[in-house]
């Protein structure tokens, strides 16, 4: 159920992010809140508070923490993944090496990926991973930690589903979506890192997120 309620959810937010592109800006997705503000002059006004990214610690490929100021000052790409998974991760990892490739030297742009088998891909096993795919650096953070602490931010933070079971074929089901996090940690975009053509998606709409913060 919850691998279905996110998909609807995400699928939903990608029909808007699509008729939001004429406005060469990129929609806030996920839940927002409207909260009463005071101003400096005393009055109030009602304004939209959006979900953002909560604050998080992991272990990377290198046994040291990553945290939320890891990406201090940059926009991310965050994804769910295995290192054992022989279904939809492979592709995955292919196209977002290529984003990786054509932004790799904006030092604005990094990429965040959490690994969902708590029990085989420790830091040293992610290390391998890393290096095998030939993105073995700082702009490429891959995040270890408790089965708790990495379904709760995927479910209730990313949106993303992901679940242990026993009877699939790698022992894990989850959601292929490359996710999209700006500046103020929010969630900008959700593209399936198994079709090339939301990929070319993604690698478009990275320059008007970047852009944002020039104006």
């Amino acid at each position: 159920m919850k691998l279905n309620f996110s998909l609807s959810l995400l699928t939903a937010t990608l029909i808007f992010m699509s008729s939001c592109q004429n406005e060469k800006k990129l929609p806030i997705l996920g839940p927002r809140a409207a909260e009463t503000v005071t101003n400096p002059d005393g009055t109030t006004q009602v304004d939209t508070v959006y979900k953002t990214i909560p604050s998080f610690s992991f272990l990377n490929q290198d046994s040291v923490a990553v945290t939320q100021d890891t990406f201090k000052d940059k926009i991310y790409i965050a994804d769910f993944f295995f290192t054992s998974c022989s279904t939809i991760c492979p592709t995955m990892h292919r196209n977002m090496k290529d984003i990786f490739e054509k932004y790799k030297d904006n030092p604005e742009v990094m990429y965040l990926s959490h690994t969902i088998d708590f029990k085989y891909d420790k830091p040293s096993v992610l290390k391998k991973y890393a290096e095998k795919l030939g993105v073995d650096n700082g702009k490429w953070q891959f995040a270890y930690g408790s089965k708790d602490s990495i379904y709760k931010i995927a479910e209730n933070d990313y949106l993303v589903a992901v679940i242990e079971d026993s009877t699939a074929k790698d022992g894990y089901i989850h959601q292929g979506w490359l996710v999209l996090i700006d500046k103020q940690k929010r969630i900008r975009g959700a593209y399936d890192g198994t079709d090339s053509n939301q990929v070319a998606q993604l690698m478009k709409d990275i320059p008007l997120l970047l852009a944002e913060d020039k104006k």
